[in-house]
Formats: C-alpha cells, structure tokens, sequence
C-alpha cells in the first residue's frame, strides 16, 4: 500500500551521492531528515542545494520524492 503525502516541503540537501544514487534531505521546518534515490528526483541535486519535495511512505519510512531544485 502506498500513501502519498501531497504537502511541498522544503528543505536543504546534506548529503547526496551520485555514484551510489541516494542521499539525505533535512527538512527546513521540522529538522527530520528523509531519505531520497535518484528515482525520486526531477533535477539533478548536490550537495547544500535548496530543494523543494513531497514524502512518500516507503519500506523503511518516509522517503523525499518529486525532488526539485528551488
């Protein structure tokens, strides 16, 4: 079952690498940081780049997906 969380979050990306295709985004209002693969991007990210995202549940919580450069 997949649950889709529509709300744009914002955040900040701390870790990111290209290589191996994952990383890590903190969460600009609540600090969390999320989980994201390069199959959830929709601009290349790297490192300390201002991103907008959405969550969505995934098989070890919620993941960044719909990853855009803001």
């Amino acid at each position: 079952m997949q649950i889709n969380l529509l709300v744009m979050n914002k955040g900040t990306v701390k870790f990111f690498n290209e290589t191996k295709g994952f990383g890590f985004i903190k969460d600009a209002d609540s600090n969390n940081e999320y989980f994201v693969h390069v199959s959830g991007l929709k601009d290349q990210i790297r490192e300390n780049d201002e991103v907008t995202f959405e969550l969505q549940e995934g098989r070890k919580g919620l993941n960044a997906v719909n990853v855009k450069l803001a």
